[in-house]
């Protein structure tokens, strides 16, 4: 059997008029995260560990935000083409764990959301998809409520 690790890492600023989309999730705010797509900062950590893991490089290069065609772009389907690649060179993930940083909204509420959400979308079981939630204690830009970040590990298998 062979493993590979991939980490990845994301952070969108927040502004008005846009929903706040975090795994696939629709989570009640005032305000959304601003970016070419839908800017879901939790599945693009996921996707960029998938892609590193196989040193495939990053989404940007898959989905760059020069490209109108992914105005808009719901991340969840992003994330499936992505994890279709990884599946066509023969990897499975064998687990995934994800650290979302924001101080507003508390996301405790929607963190078992999340994993239902990403774990169908996978095809993979709930307990083989962590997310947690914290603050920046106030410091930088997640601190200051400027934006919201997100940190991913993924474990792929191949046997």
């Amino acid at each position: 059997m062979n493993i590979r690790i991939g980490n990845g890492y994301d952070i969108h600023r927040l502004g008005p008029e846009r929903p706040l989309i975090l795994g696939g999730v629709t989570i009640p705010h005032s305000l959304g995260l601003l970016g070419h797509s839908d800017a879901d900062v939790l599945t693009h950590a996921i996707m960029d560990a998938m892609l590193g893991a196989l040193s495939l490089g990053d989404i940007g290069r898959y989905f760059p935000p020069t490209d109108p065609q992914w105005k808009g772009a719901d991340s969840l389907e992003l994330l499936d083409q992505i994890y279709q690649m990884v599946q066509a060179k023969g990897w499975t993930i064998g687990n995934l764990d994800t650290v979302i940083v924001a101080e507003k909204p508390k996301l405790k509420p929607h963190i078992v959301t999340m994993q239902t959400c990403l774990a169908k979308r996978l095809s993979i079981a709930t307990d083989q998809v962590g997310i947690k939630a914290t603050t920046n204690e106030k410091l930088g830009p997640t601190g200051r409520e400027e934006g919201i970040a997100a940190y991913a590990v993924v474990l792929l298998i191949q046997e």
